[in-house]
């Protein structure tokens, strides 16, 4: 497992370093970018925990540097994720809402809530897309809601996570965020799905960017 964590870390500054830079579009500084002619942010994610006994994500940046990881100890379907950085601080809390509605919902809260979290005001509502009559041409995978209302959204996940394509799309139809599947072979070692890139756009928080990835996981996985 750490071989492999070591290995990563040195693939993730090589293809960085090979990866050509891409056009990208113009974002504004209110909607999760900036007008400015910034990088993204490049991420590689890994579908494994660094601990043998957990199921969970551990998240590599260009300089081969920890940055997110997740541990999930209960295995299965579980009610609640925490998203933390490379040090195990928790950064987002993620549960799984318990009312009875057929559609899938989460609630993302800051920091690490404790068991009983009425006091603690969720910053984002996640509800998986239904499509009941498959008449969904826009592939849109989930809705990212701010409380409290939850009539309009504020960002739509689209494409597919299946395939490691995605994109997370603001108000404005336009691109913050993107998965991609990491399509490296090194040493006869081919990643397949496990291993995907996370392309941050200028201005568009990583951690929260993350947080999307694996509740896309929980749904759609």
């Amino acid at each position: 497992m750490r071989n492999m964590f070591f290995f990563l870390k040195s693939l993730s500054r090589s293809v960085h370093d090979d990866e050509e830079p891409q056009e990208q579009p113009e974002l504004s500084k209110t909607d999760g970018g900036s007008n400015d002619d910034d990088l993204c942010t490049s991420l590689t994610v890994w579908r494994k925990s660094l601990l043998i006994s957990c199921n969970g994500f551990t998240v590599i940046d260009s300089n081969g540097n920890l940055v997110y990881r997740v541990d999930n100890y209960m295995g299965g379907r579980p009610k609640e994720l925490v998203l933390m950085d490379g040090k195990g601080n928790s950064i987002l809390t993620m549960r799984r809402c318990k009312n009875l509605r057929l559609v899938d919902t989460w609630v993302i809260y800051g920091g690490e809530v404790g068991d009983h979290c009425t006091s603690e005001k969720p910053i984002f509502y996640v509800k998986k897309c239904i499509n009941i009559l498959h008449t969904n041409k826009s592939n849109v995978l989930a809705y990212v809601y701010r409380p409290p209302s939850d009539k309009r959204y504020a960002y739509t996940i689209e494409g597919s996570y299946s395939h490691r394509s995605c994109k997370v799309v603001n108000e404005k139809k336009r691109v913050v965020a993107e998965i991609k599947r990491k399509d490296a072979t090194s040493g006869g070692i081919c990643f397949g799905l496990d291993v995907f890139l996370l392309i941050i756009k200028a201005g568009f928080d990583p951690g929260f960017a993350m947080a999307l990835v694996l509740l896309l996981d929980q749904m759609f996985s």
